[in-house]
């Protein structure tokens, strides 16, 4: 990598740490322009030249961390042995996930990151699928070996992502879940959705 390569990626991780700064400080009315070139000492120009808009960026940095989550639900799934550890791993992990950092997973599972995820979701499954596929990859496995329902890999995706999901969107908006009781919990609720 060239070092005008090198510093355009140091200017990346910069604008985008800032922006994670931003909106924990300020939430998303707060992510403008002006703000996140002050939080980062970046110029407007090399913004719009990294990021195309204020839009281009809360898209990167959205995905990046949604990027960190599917690799910290991937790597949890791949210490498992079977479907019932894997679903343990898998909900701790996400749960984990949101205490360690309560600011990206709330942008994460924001209205504009939902909004553009709806929009967009062909292109950002196609961004995302190396992280994906460990997982849709478990899950084939785990049904072909009768671990799992016999049911079409998006049902089943569905079933043992939709529940943590959900604690995880009230855990965020609402505040009253307790995330060591659900941690307790969900992994044996889900496995009585899955199990074969």
């Amino acid at each position: 990598m060239s070092p005008k390569q090198q510093r355009g990626e140091a200017t990346v991780e910069q604008v985008l740490d800032a922006a994670l700064g931003v909106y924990a400080a300020s939430g998303e009315p707060g992510l403008t322009v002006s703000a996140v070139t002050r939080a980062s000492g970046v110029s407007p120009g090399s913004l719009y030249h990294h990021f195309g808009s204020i839009d281009g960026l809360v898209t990167a940095l959205t995905l990046r961390w949604l990027g960190r989550l599917l690799d910290r639900l991937s790597g949890a799934l791949e210490r498992t042995r079977t479907a019932r550890s894997g679903i343990r791993a898998v909900v701790r992990a996400y749960l984990d996930f949101l205490r360690e950092h309560p600011d990206a997973a709330r942008l994460v599972h924001s209205a504009s990151a939902d909004r553009y995820g709806m929009a967009h979701a062909p292109q950002v499954r196609a961004a995302q699928e190396a992280r994906l596929s460990p997982v849709a990859g478990w899950i084939q496995s785990r049904t072909d070996a009768g671990e799992l329902a016999p049911l079409p890999a998006p049902l089943l995706e569905s079933l043992l992502l939709g529940p943590v999901v959900g604690v995880a969107r009230r855990w965020l908006s609402v505040g009253d879940v307790d995330l060591d009781e659900a941690v307790r919990i969900l992994p044996d609720r889900i496995w009585q959705s899955v199990r074969p």
